[in-house]
């Protein structure tokens, strides 16, 4: 029993010693681990100062601490305090991953932590830092600037007044007077962050962005990826060009496809075709200079005094020599000659930009409508040319000028200098002028041709089986009468925007009726109707569509 006492008292305290001597020697090893060791040089010397022990060495010195390795011309190592200087061809070698060269450096191997001076670099295989001084710390690879700095990377370089550096995630924030150059976009900003290994430029205070073909983008938040060409910018960037200009809640694009998308409260301005739009949705491709609008699109037609207001579910505009590659788009040239569509002889840069001008399209899809102060129009769809400066509306369309009401299966509205010219309905075509309470000047016919004075209706004609009612006044405006009548051709002219006189011509057949022996209600040719309650009233009816 004694013997098997001994035996167990011996065991325990020879474990006891294992377990102490290993937690004795946790903190030597770690210890060890940051001990910086010379490994190499041409010349070394060892002096012992009071209590502290000093290495010197020079000639192609080699040092380590852990994985990391260290090369100068010379260096003086404090073996007590474990810290050196380094004088001369400084290179750290940062796990084989990081690269730092210097003129001197101070470094503390206790803490891992590097302060190095002139011509200072560093590099992590995707970009490379150069500025005068650098404190880079070794246990986070994070390196801090302040005098100025440039990071290179493949074709963008960075300049700023300051810096931080992220070995880690290879992130770069730069701050104050902040400047990025690539062939394709020169960035001014006072901060930015830069990560070398993506090429990705993320924006989060004013910035603005130039390149090559006169754009500007004005932003204070998003990013732009230099190696894919992608961008995102938020917070109401605000973009332009030589004839453009754009502003939205949120605009996305790729400059490798040249295809962008803007949504939120979206102003979109052409200055050299005189067009705005206007939608909560903008998507362009400017391959093919196209742009479609959704989500409440409207666009203006800048005129002098009287711009045009579009508006429809969905808008879209391009290029006709593009759409004419897979669909056939009759050119319907106005009897008349149009400054909007006739060559005039120009130089050879001016011809350019008018067949420019020339080639383009707008079509609207579902719940047309069309606002001027001299008239209005709705329809279902509507299709424009500026080759022919023709708007064409279709499926049961709608036009009124003043107190004039016309329809039919389609219109055609010719414009001269972006105001109306001619409008000609086809198919039960029909005009009502609203004269008094139920009193309505009707004229029908198969087709119709109205006719405009400085954009005000001046006198329509129609043709085909043509009808008429007309509500004849003395001269002092008193109605006398109802004229009803049937003409192979029927004209009716208008005075300071008011009928003024009706004409039948050919094959005239009609009857007269007083006043005090008609009905209003009877006095209705086939397919009337007074559509005022679908109206646009004023252009901000057409932004609530």
């Amino acid at each position: 029993m004694i013997q098997y006492k001994a035996i167990v008292f011996f065991l325990s305290a020879a474990f006891l010693f294992i377990c102490s001597s290993l937690f004795a020697q946790q903190p030597a090893d770690t210890a060890s681990k940051r001990k910086i060791i010379i490994l190499n040089a041409d010349r070394l010397n060892y002096q012992k100062i009071d209590s502290a022990e000093f290495q010197s060495a020079a000639g192609n010195v080699k040092i380590k601490q852990d994985s990391t390795l260290f090369y100068t011309d010379s260096v003086v190592l404090n073996k007590t305090k474990n810290m050196l200087e380094a004088f001369g061809h400084v290179h750290i070698n940062d796990n084989d991953s990081i690269h730092t060269y210097s003129d001197y450096l101070r470094y503390l191997g206790n803490e891992k932590k590097a302060y190095l001076k002139g011509n200072v670099k560093l590099t992590d295989g995707k970009g490379t830092l150069t500025t005068p001084d650098l404190d880079y710390d070794l246990n986070t690879h994070i390196g801090i600037y302040t005098k100025n700095g440039k990071v290179t990377s493949e074709k963008t370089v960075l300049t700023s007044k300051e810096g931080f550096y992220y070995g880690e995630t290879k992130d770069v924030y730069f701050k104050k007077d902040v400047v990025l150059v690539n062939p394709d976009y020169n960035i001014t900003t006072d901060t930015l962050l830069f990560n070398t290994y993506t090429n990705v430029a993320t924006f989060t205070v004013p910035t603005i962005i130039k390149s090559g073909d006169n754009k500007k983008i004005f932003t204070s938040d998003g990013y732009y990826d230099l190696k894919n060409k992608n961008s995102y910018f938020g917070k109401r960037p605000h973009i332009e060009d030589s004839t453009t200009m754009l502003d939205a809640d949120i605009v996305a694009s790729n400059d490798s496809t040249k295809e962008s998308e803007a949504s939120g409260n979206v102003i979109y301005k052409d200055t050299a075709q005189g067009v705005t739009v206007f939608a909560n949705n903008l998507k362009s491709k400017g391959e093919e200079s196209s742009v479609l609008a959704t989500q409440k699109p409207v666009m203006v037609i800048k005129q002098e005094k009287d711009s045009i207001y579009l508006a429809a579910d969905t808008l879209f505009s391009g290029k006709l020599s593009t759409i004419k590659k897979y669909r056939k788009i009759p050119v319907i040239l106005d009897s008349l000659p149009s400054t909007d569509s006739v060559s005039i002889a120009f130089s050879d840069s001016a011809r350019a930009k008018q067949d420019s001008a020339k080639d383009r399209f707008v079509e609207a899809y579902y719940n047309v409508k069309i606002f001027s102060d001299s008239l209005q129009a709705v329809g279902d769809s509507l299709f424009y040319s500026s080759e022919d400066s023709a708007f064409r509306l279709f499926k049961n369309p709608v036009v009124w000028s003043r107190e004039s009401q016309i329809t039919g299966d389609t219109i055609y509205l010719f414009t001269l200098n972006k105001k109306p010219k001619r409008m000609y309905v086809f198919e039960n075509a029909l005009s009502v002028e609203k004269v008094g309470p139920e009193y309505y000047n009707q004229v029908k016919g198969r087709t119709i041709n109205g006719y405009f004075t400085n954009g005000e209706i001046d006198s329509i004609r129609a043709k085909g089986n043509s009808e008429s009612i007309y509500y004849a006044q003395d001269d002092s405006s008193k109605f006398i009468g109802v004229n009803r009548a049937t003409s192979d051709v029927i004209d009716m002219y208008f005075v300071t925007r008011e009928a003024n006189k009706i004409v039948l011509r050919s094959n005239v057949v009609g009857t007269s009726t007083p006043m005090r022996q008609m009905n209003p209600f009877e006095m209705r040719l086939r397919n009337f109707q007074w559509l005022d309650d679908r109206r646009p009233k004023t252009k901000y009816d057409l932004f609530g569509n």
